[in-house]
């Protein structure tokens, strides 16, 4: 069986059949929650590649990353890319997760 595609924001994207995944140069990479409203998504993407970008400034710095990192796994957890799969979670846990993460990254 194959996937499908969506349109993600740089373009359409290879998605497993269940949407569970997406797939970029064949390797599997967890989905975004799509039952995060699209604006709340776009937020939560300018606060992970912010926070990406203070690990690389922090490395070429000599400084400590580990407050960037946490950054970027808040983020990562609120768009149910990481921590407990989004389609094991219900409605209202889901949106508690990327609720608390907009709190966490404001």
């Amino acid at each position: 069986m194959e996937g499908g595609r969506r349109k993600g924001h740089d373009g359409a994207v290879e998605t497993t059949e269940d949407g569970h995944f997406v797939v970029i140069e064949g390797r599997r990479w967890r989905a975004t929650d799509p039952a995060i409203p699209e604006d709340e998504a776009a937020r939560l993407r300018r606060a992970l590649m912010a926070a990406r970008r203070d690990v690389g400034a922090a490395l070429r710095a000599g400084e400590d990353t580990a407050p960037a990192r946490a950054r970027v796994q808040a983020a990562k957890v609120a768009l149910g890319e990481r921590g407990t799969p989004w389609w094991e979670q219900t409605l209202d846990q889901r949106r508690e997760r990327w609720e608390q993460g907009l709190r966490d990254l404001a």
